[in-house]
């Protein structure tokens, strides 16, 4: 670690807020109006208020909650566990329904990668891969879509209570 140069880097940092504290407006014949920290004749000194570069303090969290009316509706702890176990269920329903999906993608995809059509084969029988790799590439995705949806259910069940 450079301390010395770390030293001299908040030196010089002092050195130039302190020396720019002064701003000057100008005002040349044409009437155009510019800012300096160098004063010359056309100028004034503007009376600035001192910057502040540290962070607003942030209240405390629990300062920042509103406390729940009395009257707000609650639902009991059995309506409640209920619609926790329905939600259970219909996820992992679609679990399993798209964990169904995502190998029939890749049933579909292993069989095009079997499969090289006549449009894909080149002069003297060999195979343009890149007409293969972009016939497939549809496969693909469908593969990863149904995957990232797992991930995202399996996901979800996980954040249940």
């Amino acid at each position: 670690m450079k301390l010395p140069g770390l030293c001299l880097s908040i030196g010089l940092l002092a050195a130039v807020s302190a020396h720019a504290q002064d701003i000057y407006k100008c005002a040349d014949p044409d009437g155009r109006v510019t800012y300096s920290n160098v004063p010359s004749k056309s100028c004034r000194k503007l009376l600035l208020d001192p910057v502040n570069l540290a962070p607003a303090a942030r209240p405390p969290a629990a300062a920042t909650k509103t406390p729940t009316p009395g009257n707000f509706p609650k639902v009991d702890d059995q309506t409640q566990k209920s619609r926790d176990g329905d939600r259970r269920r219909i996820l992992e329903n679609e679990l399993a329904a798209e964990q169904r999906n995502a190998e029939q993608a890749k049933k579909e995809l292993a069989e095009q990668e079997g499969i090289v059509l006549p449009s894909e084969r080149i002069q003297g029988g060999a195979i343009s891969g890149g007409k293969v790799q972009e016939r497939i590439q549809t496969y693909k995705d469908k593969v990863a879509l149904h995957q990232r949806n797992v991930e995202a259910i399996q996901k979800e069940i996980a954040n249940l209570r």
